[in-house]
């Protein structure tokens, strides 16, 4: 199957004697014993795994494992690691799983936030206890873009796993596992959802290995999965994700355009303008450019504050990957940090007529001149 046809009926599995077009919400808590059957509802669910299925497929991966959020998902990555493992992980990195390094496992874990795009940098990290690199391409919110296939060849040949957060490009514009990768991490809350109305994780596995059984372990004994709820409507979203996604896509190139060329603007920060320095390697391992774009305007943290409260369509709010546009100043929420100015704008551009979003960006652009 093509990609499209994947996400329709990838993750229908219809097994009532009515046989319903789409697969039914499966509420039980435990199951009775037979032969062949599930067992519990925290180790598994119909529509948990259909969940599964339709993401390993889109990922080209050979098993899934649904988490109830992306830190969860990430957070069975780093409780499978042994004790005192080194993880090399990317300067420009989402600050929840950042903060979740930084603070659960400061004394478990070893851990180097370093520039990706730089490989000479990674390979000079690596050390004899490092086990994982953490990839995530593009970044969060620079939108850095790290050379996936280098990189993994890099650390396979140090022995170390490799996963890439890919919640930013989606199985539709990027798939990992294809570049060398080991694991591919998504946060289903932004464009596997799409409607801000979900919170789920998910990872999906190139090999089963002694490493992914751990995960699933963990995944099993933890707890920390979706209600089937949850995953019957991940899975009908997922139906519109390929055609979201180009959309998505259309809509922020004609903004990062539009952006680029305003005197009030200094900086765009998307992987499909010519002028991004990650431009030529999201070319080789990317099929579309997304929908995340960050811009710095000229000013100070006030006056884009200012033009964020003069949006219509633009909602002045956290997260990103649904239907409707979202924005914020980053640093109100991270804090300042090296490389991300006080008044870097990180925008998720939405469904909405490219041309009312223009109009509206104009105007919120007129009181910085």
């Amino acid at each position: 199957m093509k990609t499209e046809t994947i996400a329709i009926h990838g993750g229908n599995a219809v097994t009532d004697s009515l046989k319903p077009v789409i697969q039914p919400i499966t509420l039980s808590s435990t199951f009775e014993h037979q032969e062949e059957s599930m067992l519990y509802g925290r180790l598994e669910n119909p529509n948990r795994k259909s969940l599964e299925r339709v993401m390993a497929a889109l990922e080209k991966g050979l098993d899934a494992a649904a988490f109830a959020s992306g830190n969860a998902a990430a957070n069975a990555v780093f409780q499978a690691l042994p004790a005192g493992s080194h993880i090399i992980a990317p300067d420009d990195m989402y600050h929840g799983l950042k903060s979740l390094l930084e603070t659960v496992y400061k004394d478990k874990l070893k851990i180097d936030f370093i520039n990706l795009t730089e490989p000479a940098l990674v390979e000079k990290a690596i050390t004899a206890d490092t086990r994982l690199l953490w990839i995530e391409s593009p970044s969060n919110p620079l939108l850095k873009i790290s050379d996936i296939n280098r990189l993994s060849a890099i650390a396979h040949a140090k022995g170390l796993s490799v996963v890439v957060d890919n919640t930013f490009a989606s199985p539709i514009f990027q798939q990992p596992l294809l570049e060398g990768a080991d694991m591919v991490m998504h946060s289903n809350t932004k464009y596997i959802g799409g409607h801000s109305d979900i919170i789920g994780g998910i990872l999906i596995t190139g090999e089963i290995n002694d490493f992914w059984k751990g995960i699933k372990t963990v995944q099993k004994l933890a707890g920390a999965v979706p209600s089937p709820f949850d995953t019957y409507f991940l899975t009908r979203s997922i139906k519109t994700l390929p055609y979201r996604m180009q959309a998505h896509a259309a809509n922020a190139g004609t903004i990062a355009g539009f952006l680029a060329q305003h005197p009030s603007v200094e900086t765009v920060y998307y992987p499909g303008l010519e002028t991004h320095n990650g431009h030529a390697v999201a070319r080789s391992q990317m099929k579309g450019f997304g929908g995340m774009l960050s811009f710095v305007i000229k000013g100070n943290a006030r006056a884009a504050d200012r033009f964020i409260e003069e949006l219509r369509y633009f909602t002045n709010a956290t997260s990103l990957g649904g239907v409707e546009s979202l924005i914020e100043r980053r640093s109100r929420i991270q804090g300042v940090s090296e490389g991300i100015p006080e008044q870097l704008i990180r925008m998720s551009v939405g469904l909405e007529n490219v041309n009312d979003l223009l109009e509206d960006l104009e105007k919120g652009l007129q009181i910085l001149q």
